[in-house]
């Protein structure tokens, strides 16, 4: 297995997608290196204030450790106390418009490790949409780039991944999913290494071909200051997941993470009102009878 070529595919991705996502917003992304005394670092790209991206971060990172992190083991508890080395891109994209959708995506591959023993490796990843304001045009495109990504490895992929990826993205506790969905995958070692990774790499390049022509549609549609509240609302729902469920934010703060880095995917203005509910007939209703809801978009 060769773990350098996944650490090159995965610098020069970040690079690719900060480059393509500087190009749409006419900003300049800070960068931002950073070490861990436990071992490894990584490099955060982070845009604020930009002219399309209102906080858009880039993260990648490479970190070992000598015992592996409860979230990492939950699934695999024969994996427990083995070191490991794990290494991923993760972005996260908060427009300011209220008509372009949050997204999200990560890439990632992990090894745990024992002496004397192969490692165990596997890939994992994904990416889904979180639109404020619905277009069904923009969820077909979306999951049709995701189909894409996965349709030359097995047929039977892409409804597994969309399965599990509207399972994970799921606000438990407020009974709703977080956006119209995507792919997501864990645990992922079919066949060989090679295999996978090459599995892995098609989801990291169709991300761009996914999401920037949505951005483009949407990014200079007027809006007024009720669609930023709604905006700002749901974003709540955001950080929530974000906090109580993510596997990636659990293991990144457990394995000993650099919060700023771990954290860049919370979004920078957010607002909670009790008990809110929607105007009847009102776009934002409309988000959540025709949008939050899990459905086969192609």
């Amino acid at each position: 297995m060769d773990t350098e070529a996944v650490h090159a595919y995965l610098t020069g991705l970040q690079q690719r997608i900060v480059s393509a996502l500087e190009t749409i917003d006419g900003g300049v992304f800070r960068t931002d290196p950073w070490s861990r005394p436990e071992g490894g670092g990584g490099i955060t790209r982070i845009l604020e204030e930009g002219g399309v991206f209102e906080r858009a971060g880039v993260g990648f990172s490479r970190v070992q450790g000598a015992s592996l992190p409860p979230s990492a083991s939950a699934s695999r508890p024969e994996l427990a106390g083995r070191s490991f080395d794990a290494m991923g891109v993760s972005l996260v994209l908060h427009p300011r418009n209220p008509y372009c959708p949050t997204v999200h995506m990560n890439v990632r591959c992990f090894l745990a490790i024992k002496e004397g023993a192969e490692p165990v490796w596997w890939f994992g990843g994904g990416m889904d949409l979180t639109p404020y304001y619905g277009f069904e045009e923009d969820a077909r495109h979306f999951h049709a780039g995701c189909k894409a990504a996965l349709e030359r490895f097995d047929p039977h992929y892409h409804a597994r991944f969309k399965q599990w990826c509207d399972t994970y993205f799921f606000v438990r506790h407020r009974n709703e999913p977080r956006g119209v969905g995507g792919i997501f995958f864990d645990d992922f070692a079919d066949r060989d290494f090679g295999f996978s990774f090459a599995v892995m790499q098609s989801v990291g390049d169709a991300f761009l071909g996914a999401y920037l022509p949505i951005l483009e549609r949407r990014k200079d549609l007027a809006y007024s200051e009720h669609e930023r509240q709604f905006q700002a609302y749901r974003r709540g729902r955001y950080v929530e997941f974000n906090l109580v469920w993510d596997r990636g934010t659990l293991f990144g703060l457990q394995s000993g993470g650099r919060a700023e880095s771990i954290l860049m995917s919370m979004p920078p203005t957010v607002r909670w009102q009790y008990d809110w509910r929607p105007e009847p007939g009102s776009p934002e209703a409309r988000l959540y009878t025709d949008f939050l809801v899990a459905k086969d978009w192609v």
